[in-house]
């Protein structure tokens, strides 16, 4: 079970997170690519994603809305987050590389929010997948203003979500 943890490190302005899912590697990227997919886990427990644009191609835009739902989670109840990626390379389903920033429901960037240069590889380990996400930051300090954030426990939250995801998908 230890090797389904989340890992991660800091390289300079990067921020590299591992993570073994118990899925083929084709399903975990699907689960990437498919926007049907993406609503259905995308962002931490207790937050509900829908995509308001969606187009998985080089020069492509994912503008999406991630809604805290659980009323347990306190201030964050009914709160909104709006995100935007731009891809910038897909190699299915071995690679996808985008930017993600912080934006409002329009989709303009938040001014005085980092943004970051996402490049994940699936790398096939037969009935399972390690993904190696390396998130690349415009400074030391722009890194340093998400984790203070709580980046590192929001994507281990969320692929907690996927865990539960690609089990129901893969044996549905």
């Amino acid at each position: 079970m230890s090797e389904n943890k989340l890992s991660y490190r800091t390289e300079g302005r990067t921020l590299v997170m591992e993570r073994v899912f118990e899925a083929p590697r084709d399903l975990v990227f699907k689960a990437f690519s498919e926007s049907d997919h993406l609503e259905n886990w995308w962002g931490p427990e207790g937050w509900e994603t829908e995509s308001r644009k969606f187009e998985f191609k080089p020069g492509g835009v994912w503008h999406y809305c991630m809604r805290c739902t659980d009323k347990k989670q306190g201030d964050f109840f009914g709160q909104e987050s709006w995100n935007k990626s731009v891809y910038e390379e897909i190699s299915a389903p071995e690679k996808i590389v985008y930017t993600d920033v912080f934006s409002d429901e329009e989709g303009n960037n938040t001014v005085g929010m980092p943004e970051t240069r996402v490049t994940m590889n699936f790398i096939d380990q037969g009935e399972k997948t390690k993904l190696i996400a390396r998130s690349q930051f415009e400074s030391v300090e722009a890194l340093q203003k998400v984790v203070d954030m709580g980046v590192i426990e929001g994507i281990d939250s969320q692929y907690r979500c996927l865990d539960d995801y690609l089990k129901q998908i893969q044996y549905a």
